[in-house]
């Protein structure tokens, strides 16, 4: 063995030395996998070396758990700034996952040798999800110059052609890879062996690839120097040195597996002394380690994983599959399109398969690659159609499979209550996105409720809430859950807030609302609140909301903040929630607002206005809230009332919340419709500026709030807007046309295509127009029928979970 001052001796004649070998691979690469299985078969290295930071030697044990299954990746993190990580992914089929597996297979020493994450981490901090830039692949990408220098237009299908469809057992297609030699310039670095037969005898084939890859890499430095990623230099520089302590340790019976593109500056002659040079005055930061799941979605290269690849799916199919791929490729497809009621039989199984054996033949392919079975299989099983491919596509070629850990590895202790969590309330993550129903009366589904509300609190984006069955704040909630890798690196940030879920959202609430300065952001804090069921946070942030609610003078302010109140107090209800104090705050809320509304409604211009007609129109939900509470303020629904009636009848107002104002009263029963006629007859009169009549217009009948149906069944309403409209001057029309389109235009179609028909037709005379309302009231009654009411209320009592008021006849 020669001194470790530099990297080795010559390699005699085509017999190569002892080694070390270095195995040159694309990551992620089913091919490069099996040639690296191949050649650490029939090199049998005394330790095994890999691209990866050294700080994970510790977790390399853990991949032959039988709970570990990949893909999963290496997570590091800065101690003190969490949101500084990065990721380096393994799948089945990655090199360095297989040659992981076959050192501890074969009780043979394995270590990382890249630039330790201490320093990665230092140097700069990647975007979550993303592999740190010292393993992005380099600005030149080596795979597209070889490709283009093949005469390939797509690098992926010359990769397949040249490394992915070789036999296991080597050999490169005929005329596609040198199948032997040293690397471009001569002779290798002296006693780095790069491929050849070994000198104990055994056969150099399975070697054979890493000698043509490393001397293609070599001439691509050479024209292209460091590919354009200066931290290569540092890295390599590093990796050398550990190739040293390796060969001191084991001999020259070492195996390195790494970056195909590095080979070159691995095999270099260089000095201990010149390493240490580059290394010299790194920063460096404390870093924590472990193991994390993570996806083939992940892995594809649209996913912003700088080192990614197209078809991770495809490419772990191609690792497993022992033999005849295509057939199997076919039958997954087939089986997929059958899940989704897609009619695929056998016999499109088999022309699917002929064809594309028939495709790569006329192309010149070895063997039929994802090019070709796709195009196999849009033509045969989907007919041509790109729909049912995307699903193909994304379910089978890129994939959904999520990997696992096992309860070994290493966590902070907030994801190890989060662990728990999970698997107390059976809510296992997923990679593929799905929706969750829950019913909040059952105890199961109301602590899964609390844990996704906790976690959306501390950042950590699990799931998100949609509209499902039932609406927001009823005893249905629906969430659409979709479990990413970055994930784990927002637990660790928010391990800052404590070591439970429950702990740590508690007082990032309570730091939130001390921090809040807007009284929007401490109402929706509250709201959080109660959702996540977070009690003990809860004093703090009424307090908060008390101190901001007093010192607000601002209307707008009260309004954004007022319906927030009023749903956190649904929810309370709910969840049996104590929310006294919190109703509190809201009753003086809406006692301001209804005081302080009518002033802040004049003198505004078309955008202000609009802002405080859909201001208006939340408070107005939100009173109606607090009103079916089970305790409304007293006198409040009058109070409100009487606002809207000032909005309704007073010239001052912006025209669109006067006409919102009068519709409101009007849906609600507290205006006559003689009434109503009365405001729009006024609205629409002779004297009022077109462009005011049209924002009257429209805030009446704007909007989703069924303004075209109200047209539709009472034509005195329908004849006043049309009259109006006939009436507007010429020069004019253009100046409100703008609005009336746009509030028409939200009616559907059907409604539109009603009106039209009834302004044709004219209007009815007034005998049959009284004949009809006479029907329509004899058909749904002129009020409340106090006994039917009466029977349907204990039907109600039961699907909103009330204890039956007694009766009569039990007092």
């Amino acid at each position: 063995m020669t001194s470790p001052a530099t990297t080795g001796a010559a390699v005699p004649g085509s017999r190569a030395a002892v080694g070390p070998w270095l195995l040159g691979v694309r990551h992620h690469g089913p091919g490069s996998a099996r040639a690296v299985l191949a050649a650490l078969a029939a090199a049998r290295p005394a330790a095994v070396l890999i691209e990866g930071p050294p700080e994970g030697d510790a977790l390399l044990p853990l991949a032959a758990d039988p709970q570990m299954r990949p893909p999963v990746a290496l997570l590091a993190h800065a101690v003190d700034d969490p949101g500084r990580a990065s990721f380096w992914p393994m799948a089945a089929f990655s090199p360095e996952w297989v040659a992981i597996r076959w050192a501890l297979d074969h009780d043979v020493p394995v270590r990382f040798i890249d630039l330790p994450a201490a320093h990665s981490l230092a140097l700069e901090a990647p975007a979550p999800g993303e592999r740190a830039a010292d393993e992005v692949t380099p600005v030149v990408d080596p795979i597209r110059v070889l490709a283009e220098t093949a005469g390939y237009d797509d690098p992926e299908r010359w990769w397949e052609d040249v490394v992915e469809h070789r036999s296991p057992g080597g050999g490169a297609p005929t005329g596609e890879m040198p199948a032997g030699g040293t690397p471009a310039g001569g002779t290798p670095a002296s006693g780095t062996a790069t491929g050849g037969t070994p000198a104990d005898g055994t056969s150099g084939d399975a070697l054979a690839p890493f000698v043509a890859l490393a001397e293609a890499m070599s001439a691509l430095r050479e024209a292209y120097g460091d590919g354009g990623q200066p931290r290569d230099a540092v890295r390599e520089a590093y990796m050398r040195i550990q190739l040293r302590t390796a060969r001191k340790e084991f001999g020259d019976r070492v195996a390195v597996v790494c970056g195909a593109w590095h080979v070159p500056a691995l095999a270099a002659r260089t000095t201990l002394a010149a390493d240490r040079a580059l290394l010299k005055g790194l920063p460096k930061v404390r870093t924590d380690l472990t193991w994390v799941p993570w996806t083939h979605r992940r892995l594809a290269r649209h996913s912003g994983y700088g080192a990614g690849i197209d078809s991770p799916g495809w490419y772990g199919h191609l690792f497993d599959a022992a033999d005849r791929p295509i057939e199997r490729w076919m039958t997954k497809v087939a089986g997929l399109l059958r899940a989704e009621d897609r009619f695929v039989s056998t016999a499109h199984v088999i022309e699917a398969v002929r064809l594309a054996e028939t495709l790569a033949a006329l192309r010149g392919r070895p063997l039929a690659g994802l090019g070709e079975t796709t195009d196999a299989v849009r033509a045969v099983m989907c007919e041509g159609s790109d729909v049912p491919l995307a699903l193909v596509r994304d379910r089978l070629i890129v994939g959904e499979t999520l990997g696992e850990v096992p309860d070994a590895a290493p966590a902070v202790p907030l994801q190890r209550d989060l662990t728990r969590s999970q698997r107390t309330l059976r809510l296992k993550p997923e990679a593929s996105e799905r929706e969750l129903d829950l019913d909040l009366r059952k105890e199961t589904d109301a602590a899964r409720s609390r844990l996704l509300h906790r976690l959306r609190l501390l950042g950590i984006g699990w799931g998100d809430p949609v509209a499902g069955r039932g609406s927001t704040g009823t005893f249905r909630e629906s969430w659409r859950l979709s479990w990413e890798p970055e994930l784990h690196v927002r637990v660790a940030e928010a391990g800052v807030w404590g070591t439970t879920v429950l702990t740590a959202a508690t007082a990032k609430a309570e730091s939130g609302a001390v921090a809040a300065t807007a009284l929007a952001d401490v109402t929706a804090l509250a709201e959080h609140c109660l959702l996540a069921g977070l009690p003990d946070a809860l004093p703090v942030v009424m307090k908060a909301l008390a101190d901001r609610a007093a010192l607000d003078a601002d209307v707008g302010h009260l309004a954004d903040a007022l319906p927030a109140l009023a749903r956190s107090l649904r929810y309370g209800d709910v969840r049996a929630t104590d929310t006294a104090a919190l109703a509190e705050v809201a009753a003086g809320l809406a006692e301001r607002i209804c005081v302080g509304l009518p002033p802040a409604c004049t003198g505004l211009d078309a955008d202000g206005a609009e802002a405080l007609r859909r201001q208006m129109e939340a408070v107005h939900g939100a009173i109606g809230l607090l009103l079916a509470g089970p305790a409304p303020a007293e006198g409040l629904r009058e109070r409100w009332d009487t606002v809207l009636h000032k909005l309704a009848a007073r010239d001052a107002v912006a025209g669109i919340i006067r006409g919102r104002a009068t519709r409101l009263l009007l849906d609600e029963g507290r205006l006559a419709e003689d009434e109503a006629a009365r405001l729009m007859g006024l609205a629409l009169s002779p004297g009022t500026p077109p462009a005011d009549a049209a924002a009257w217009i429209e805030g009446f009948v704007g909007g989703a709030s069924g303004g075209g149906m109200l047209l539709v069944h009472d034509e005195r309403l329908l004849g006043l807007v049309d009259a109006w409209l006939t009436g507007v001057p010429a020069e004019m029309f253009t100046d409100v046309l703008p609005l009336l389109r746009r509030t028409f235009s939200a009616y559907e179609p059907g409604v539109r295509r009603t009106l039209g028909e009834l302004v044709r037709r004219g209007p009815a005379p007034e005998g049959a127009r009284r004949a009809d309302t006479d029907r329509v009231r004899a058909g749904f009654g002129s009020g409340l029928d106090q006994s039917r009411a009466d029977a349907v209320e204990p039907v109600l009592r039961l699907l909103l979970g009330r204890t039956p008021e007694p009766t009569e006849a039990a007092v």
